[in-house]
C-alpha cells in the first residue's frame, strides 16, 4: 500500500506518493469550476459513480487527472449528435 501526504488545503495544491508520483487534489469547489458544472451536479456524479472522490475526515478531494479522464470521456463523437438538429424541410415546393 503506498502512502501519501494530502496538503490541500484549499485546491490544486500537490501532493506526494511514496512512489515518488504526484497527485494534485482539487476541492470539489475547484472541481465542479473546472467542469463548468453546479456542486451538486459535481455530488450527483461522484454518487453515481460517475466520478471517484476521496472522503479526508469531513473533506471531499478529487484527483486533477481522474476529473481530467471523465472530461475525455465525456467528448462527444462527431455525427453522433443529428437527432438534435433535424434537416429543416424546404419551404418551397417542387410540385410544378
Amino acid at each position: 500500500m503506498t502512502a501519501m501526504t494530502v496538503t490541500d488545503e484549499h485546491m490544486n495544491t500537490p501532493s506526494t506518493k511514496s512512489s515518488g508520483e504526484e497527485i494534485r487534489w482539487l476541492s470539489t469547489a475547484a472541481a465542479a469550476k473546472r467542469l463548468g458544472i453546479t456542486n451538486r451536479t459535481l455530488y450527483r456524479f461522484i454518487d453515481e459513480g460517475l466520478l471517484p472522490a476521496y472522503r479526508f475526515g469531513r473533506v471531499i478531494r478529487l484527483q486533477q487527472k481522474e476529473v481530467d479522464q471523465f472530461i475525455q470521456r465525456s467528448r462527444i463523437e462527431p455525427g453522433t449528435l443529428e437527432h438534435l438538429y433535424p434537416e429543416s424541410t424546404s419551404a418551397t415546393s417542387d410540385t410544378a
